[in-house]
């Protein structure tokens, strides 16, 4: 990710829908010294360094869950620059808020006038983007924006995926039509996804198994990983999602996989330039044999390595070695297997904050 001011910041709690009369609460982070995080840049990580963050011994042995601090910052890393929120313009289809749409992306959209509406809301008085009357069916839309995106190209929307998200103004309403995923963000559109916390009990001890993205990825290369984490495109439901994804990232077998436990859901809303990330992110729990070692198939993880619970921790508390999506899973983890108490003060602001998107 882009590098962040981390001064005392104010996200919103529940997300403000598009529609006048509706409200919402504020959540205030406490404040922290300032970090820097780069996602595009080569992440040259080895797990010799990696584990030698975590293995000090001052370190083991301070109690983790009375330093929230750190975990409110990872929390940020994620819920960044919600004061931009007034660049962005509603996009509405069929009376339904389905994403937003940064005022200058828009100016790309103009030129197809024959997909993209931009008209003015009575209530409000604030204009916002919806899509030509004559695109009535989900198939004439996603062909319709499937143009656009491609006419547009890397150049304005990079890492094309060939792969279709459906575009909803909840998880369980239907979609109005289907988006390219690298597309996304630019028009703010809700995206789901699953993270599996793979974990094994050893000598009545947790240790995780946790992942290292491949060089080659296109987003935070080299960086930590959840073992196995992946959108959710349209067409799959949320369990063969992770049977799906845990073979591909992690040669898991169905017989075990299918086995992972569905444990909650987290949120975040994320604003980076022209990009609007609005995701809600389905955790699980699968418990793997002692003598399972994950092996990848898709080429997304460079290696994995099974760690103590309380090295993962440090790792979490004091580097920038994960995707900052993966922390924040890690942190929900970490919160309901009792490794950060109620007696830690924050305790229900750290829980609160891991859902501050729209989780709908």
């Amino acid at each position: 990710m882009m590098g962040i001011s981390c001064n005392f910041v104010t996200i919103l709690c529940c997300y403000k829908p598009f529609t006048p009369s509706s409200s919402s609460t504020n959540f205030t982070f406490p404040s922290f010294s300032s970090s820097t995080i780069t996602n595009g840049g080569t992440c040259k990580l080895t797990w010799d360094n990696i584990v030698r963050n975590s293995e000090s011994k001052a370190a083991l042995e301070e109690d983790s869950s009375s330093c929230l601090q750190t975990y409110f910052h990872k929390v940020q890393l994620c819920n960044r620059s919600s004061d931009k929120k007034s660049e962005f313009l509603p996009f509405v289809v069929e009376g339904n808020l389905v994403g937003f749409i940064h005022n200058r992306f828009v100016e790309h959209l103009r030129r197809y006038s024959d997909v993209f509406v931009f008209l003015k809301d009575e209530n409000s008085s604030g204009d916002y983007v919806t899509l030509h009357s004559l695109l009535k069916t989900v198939e004439e839309r996603t062909d319709a924006v499937g143009y656009v995106v491609k006419y547009l190209g890397e150049e304005h929307i990079p890492g094309i995926r060939n792969e279709l998200y459906p575009v909803k103004s909840s998880y369980h309403t239907p979609a109005f039509f289907l988006l390219e995923r690298a597309a996304a963000p630019y028009f703010g559109i809700k995206a789901y996804a699953i993270h599996v916390n793979g974990y094994v009990e050893l000598n009545e001890q947790q240790h995780v198994w946790i992942g290292k993205r491949s060089l080659m990825k296109s987003t935070f290369p080299g960086m930590l990983d959840n073992l196995v984490a992946g959108g959710l495109p349209h067409g799959i439901d949320c369990r063969e999602n992770v049977v799906k994804e845990c073979k591909e990232e992690a040669g898991i077998p169905r017989s075990i996989s299918i086995k992972a436990r569905p444990v909650g859901a987290i949120s975040y809303m994320d604003i980076d330039g022209y990009k609007y990330h609005r995701d809600v992110l389905f955790c699980y729990d699968l418990k793997l044999p002692e003598n399972f070692v994950p092996y990848n198939e898709d080429g997304e993880v460079e290696s994995f390595k099974l760690i103590h619970i309380k090295q993962v921790e440090e790792i979490v508390r004091k580097t920038q070695f994960f995707k900052p999506t993966c922390a924040i899973v890690i942190i929900d983890f970490l919160i309901r297997h009792g490794y950060i108490t109620p007696e830690s003060f924050g305790y229900l602001d750290l829980i609160r904050s891991l859902r501050i998107g729209d989780c709908s």
